[in-house]
């Protein structure tokens, strides 16, 4: 079966009893439709968060034939659940342009889903579209002023790199002219799209604690600087009152369930390579105020994802996780060992064994933070016996559990040693995670540490114009921002070409951009695509839905 087809054999269970098993009052919260709702943010309990074991799932560097990470984490709460740990998986949400692009769905698949699937991964219940709207509103306001001769800010519209947003893959709309056809219809100027999970509204809804941090975070957000060098923020244009109005809904976190009855949380869904790559904190304050344990991910591999959730997000939020599961797959060592994609399916313990270093990268990297990792090993139906020994035994040398997790074919019940051994590394741990880097270093040292201590770089060396973007950031009185690099998710090093563990290479900046709304800096290192295109063959082409409103194609 389809995992469409899993998720329709479902026996979904009405939203107010998923509420109910949180201890939540069914007439607190704000139901869309039966099966899916929005949490008030006054289950929020900080006094809780103590007592709360928060679990972060991250994986090996990715690659072409996938990694399951938010499969693993779905498996991985039922199997807690099965060894009675009231446990709450906490997810981003899918972004329209992948769901209908290269990946189609993503609320996990075969038998460890989050539901209603159709619904999650369609529009759920807007958060996307009123993101957008937010972003764009701001668009059109600078314009506005831009065009309005009589208005007090003269913004330089060549400084202006906020561009406008939508949640679908288009490729056309990467470089576009707006203000064509005459002086009523605006000043002609240079912008473009970016995909919405690659806003910075995106961003600062993950980051905000409520609704008074995320307009004040809007009012932060970095335009550009008018013709007399003066910054120019949005608060400037007063476009945050309104902004934060349009996402007063969107700031309440989703519940919804997983395949088993369980309850999931779903927020925010920003890109892990240009931003944090994490569901809100808002969400995971909730999961971790209303249950013992959260099961959380974040995107793409430990050197993008998981740096930016401890660096960033948890030092923001003041959250430290407990256990760091690593998700790997014999295939994607396979590929990190040099086998070609069209024969990953073919058992070779060497190229298993030629790959292990990418793993071994990824573990150091964790045990420097000073959290302790489970390695989980996600099964797939052609994995061998030899193959998967070359992986045990390799983490065995290295003192980490690895633990063979079927979770796609048999859900929780697949997952319940991988959740026992989750469980024992969450009593080992012996304190708060150790940060790559101090928010008192310089820019340029905060990006050296992080190029030497997590990729394995020999160092950085800065283009002319990212010393140009030093200088403003320091001008403007930024550089105690955390970093949030922007890199390549194929290789731990700059260059998607160079896989396994790279060495003796030189990470290169290109440029900084400023997101001060967000409150980061984002580093440029090679091209950032941020408005992904639709492939030869898109998944939109085998979505249908018939008369009764049956939806297919959706996997």
């Amino acid at each position: 079966m389809t995992d469409l087809d899993i998720a329709r054999k479902a026996d979904i269970k009405p939203i107010f009893s998923i509420a109910k098993n949180l201890k939540i009052d069914e007439n607190s919260i704000e139901p869309y439709g039966r099966f899916k709702a929005k949490l008030p943010l006054t289950y929020i309990d900080e006094s809780k968060l103590q007592n709360s074991n928060l679990i972060l799932v991250s994986a090996i560097s990715p690659t072409p034939a996938g990694e399951g990470k938010t499969t693993v984490s779905i498996g991985l709460a039922e199997g807690m659940n099965r060894i009675g740990k009231q446990t709450t998986v906490v997810l981003r949400e899918p972004s329209l342009g992948p769901v209908f692009g290269i990946k189609g769905g993503a609320t996990g698949g075969g038998d460890s889903q989050v539901l209603p699937m159709e619904d999650i991964n369609l529009h759920f219940t807007g958060d996307f579209s009123a993101i957008e709207k937010a972003h764009n509103l701001l668009s059109a306001l600078i314009d506005n002023t831009i065009q309005n001769k009589k208005s007090t800010i003269k913004l330089d519209p060549r400084t202006v790199a906020w561009k406008r947003v939508m949640d679908m893959n288009d490729r056309a709309l990467r470089k576009i002219v707006v203000g064509l056809g005459g002086t009523t219809m605006g000043v002609p100027r240079e912008t473009g799209f970016d995909i919405t999970a690659a806003s910075e509204i995106m961003a600062i809804l993950c980051l905000s604690e409520n609704l008074e941090d995320l307009k004040t975070r809007m009012g932060n957000i970095f335009i550009g600087y008018t013709f007399d060098k003066q910054p120019v923020f949005a608060r400037d244009l007063n476009a945050h009152g309104a902004m934060a109005a349009l996402m007063k809904d969107a700031i309440k976190p989703n519940l919804v369930q997983t395949l088993e009855g369980n309850p999931a949380i779903i927020h925010g869904g920003p890109f892990a390579n240009i931003a944090q790559g994490t569901n809100s904190v808002i969400a995971t304050k909730m999961g971790m105020s209303l249950s013992d344990y959260v099961v959380t991910e974040a995107g793409f591999g430990f050197d993008l994802g998981a740096e930016k959730f401890l660096d960033i997000k948890c030092r923001a939020a003041g959250l430290s996780p407990k256990t760091i599961v690593l998700v790997a797959t014999l295939r994607a060592l396979k590929y990190h060992g040099g086998k070609p994609l069209k024969e990953l399916n073919e058992s070779d313990p060497e190229a298993v064994r030629k790959g292990l270093p990418n793993l071994e990268k990824h573990l150091e990297n964790a045990a420097n933070f000073g959290v302790p990792a489970v390695v989980a090993i996600n099964q797939f139906t052609f994995d061998t016996e030899d193959e998967i020994q070359v992986v045990k035994d390799a983490c065995d040398r290295l003192g980490v559990k690895a633990v063979l997790a079927n979770v796609w074919g048999e859900g929780g019940k697949g997952a319940e040693e991988l959740a026992k051994a989750v469980s024992d590394a969450v009593d080992s741990c012996a304190g708060a995670f150790i940060p790559t880097y101090q928010l008192e270093d310089s820019v340029e040292s905060k990006m050296e540490q992080i190029a030497k201590k997590i990729y394995g770089a020999d160092g950085i060396e800065m283009l002319a114009s990212a010393r140009k973007d030093l200088k403003k950031i320091k001008d403007l009185g930024l550089e105690g921002l955390p970093i949030c690099m922007a890199k390549t998710q194929k290789s731990l090093s700059d260059d998607p070409n160079l896989l396994g563990r790279p060495s003796g290479f030189t990470l290169t900046i290109r440029e900084i951009e400023i997101a001060a709304g967000a409150g980061f800096l984002v580093p440029i290192t090679g091209e950032m695509m941020r408005m992904p295109g639709l492939p030869s063959e898109p998944a939109a082409e085998r979505i249908d839905i018939d008369k009764n409103g049956n939806i297919s194609g959706l996997f």
